[in-house]
């Protein structure tokens, strides 16, 4: 940073750069057609801040000011480039021609929909997505994303690039989907989403950090677009993160729902969840992350597991099912039940659903069926499926718990 910058400028401008780089870059990425140039032109348009506000002061309107100041910036490249590439000059030319055109604050909110939706396009790898995701729409570095996701910077920035050149080589348009794709657009969008969150919520050490992320992004895809779907999903990992504070020990011992200190459950997060999947479920036109949400309500409203309102709970999972049948929402269901109707009832569907073999490689599963077995007393066979549980346990935090289980 330039010595000549006041700190309280300087510090105006750091503030500026977290808040305001994702409008910015979006508004960049419009206007250029390109993810590299647009990145390489909001940074040398905060490069130009610091040079210039200084002497000038801090713009009224900083925001069109830094996307003016980089789209100057990225003429200046394509005119470089045009002396060796020919085919840049015509952008070149369109970029001149448009660059009085003072961007409008409708049009800058527009951009950053445009951009999640391009970052989020199912052409895209799901890793790529999801990666492509946290650096541009929510301004994470290389490096921070890698520690999230427990792989080198190298290894990330590699998913970055092919996402990129995907979006390049398929010509995929920075804009939002038309009416009749919107639908099925934003399932991809809200999958993407949620995959960050339960990549948050599974991890041990950088978990909270990821999570958060997932959470300010479904707040941003809110604001932008108020479907009930997108209330349901913003609930569901509001209500899903109220409990991690209570979900290990001190010594990171995983706690099981039925045995966390509730006292210690978010309540702040839990009004605010509650309150969106009540205003999704009045729509009418909810999916499966809200009746996931609405489940996760009654947890969070109930004092303790043994009052918990299993029926109900039973009933949201047969409407689940209904929408989005999955071995795993089966399995979830048959718990419930055993919660219900008593555990040889939850027992004989787990049998059922392992003999159909689609959960034969899921750990929950085994251990689902290994508490239920020792709920009655069958040690031996309890014994047997928390070894198979244990085989496939993936978590080292969960392979604790299995192995203090089969002490």
């Amino acid at each position: 940073m330039p010595s000549n910058v006041p700190d309280d400028l300087s510090r105006s401008i750091e503030t500026l750069y977290r808040l305001e780089s994702g409008r910015i870059l979006a508004s960049l990425v419009r206007l250029l057609g390109d993810l590299d140039l647009a990145e390489e032109a909001m940074h040398e348009a905060f490069a130009a801040a610091l040079e210039s506000w200084p002497q000038t002061g801090l713009p009224d309107k900083p925001r069109p000011w830094l996307i003016s100041a980089g789209r100057f910036k990225a003429i200046n490249v394509m005119r470089r480039r045009v002396r060796f590439d020919a085919v840049q000059s015509d952008l070149a030319l369109q970029l001149e021609a448009r660059v009085k055109e003072a961007p409008q604050e409708e049009e800058m909110e527009d951009d950053r929909l445009r951009l999640i939706f391009t970052c989020c396009h199912p052409a895209l790898p799901s890793e790529g997505q999801v990666a492509l995701t946290l650096r541009e729409v929510c301004g994470l570095t290389t490096e921070e994303i890698a520690r999230a996701f427990l792989v080198t910077p190298a290894t990330l920035a590699q998913r970055i690039v092919r996402a990129k050149a995907v979006i390049r080589d398929k010509a995929i348009p920075y804009q939002v989907p038309a009416s009749q794709e919107l639908s099925a657009r934003l399932g991809a969008v809200l999958q993407v989403v949620y995959l960050v969150f339960n990549a948050g919520y599974s991890a041990e050490a950088t978990g909270a950090e990821l999570s958060r992320e997932a959470i300010r992004l479904g707040r941003l895809v809110l604001d932008l677009l108020p479907e009930p779907e997108v209330m349901g999903l913003l609930g569901l990992m509001l209500l899903q993160e109220s409990r991690r504070a209570a979900r290990s020990s001190a010594e990171g011992e995983l706690i099981l729902l039925d045995r966390q200190d509730r006292s210690l459950w978010n309540r702040e997060q839990i009004a605010e969840g509650i309150a969106l999947t009540e205003s999704a479920l009045r729509s009418r036109r909810f999916g499966a992350y809200t009746l996931q949400a609405a489940i996760a309500a009654v947890h969070a409203e109930t004092s303790s597991a043994a009052s918990t309102d299993w029926r109900q709970i039973t009933l949201l999972y047969d409407r689940l099912i209904r929408i989005q049948p999955s071995a795993v929402v089966e399995l979830n269901r048959a718990v419930a039940i055993a919660m219900y109707e008593g555990p040889e009832h939850g027992l004989r569907l787990i049998d059922d659903l392992l003999a159909s073999e689609e959960l034969t490689n899921y750990s929950l599963a085994y251990s689902a069926r290994a508490d239920l077995c020792r709920r009655l007393g069958r040690l031996s066979e309890a014994r047997a499926s928390y070894e198979k549980a244990l085989t496939l346990a993936r978590q080292e935090q969960e392979r604790r718990f299995l192995l203090r289980r089969l002490e």
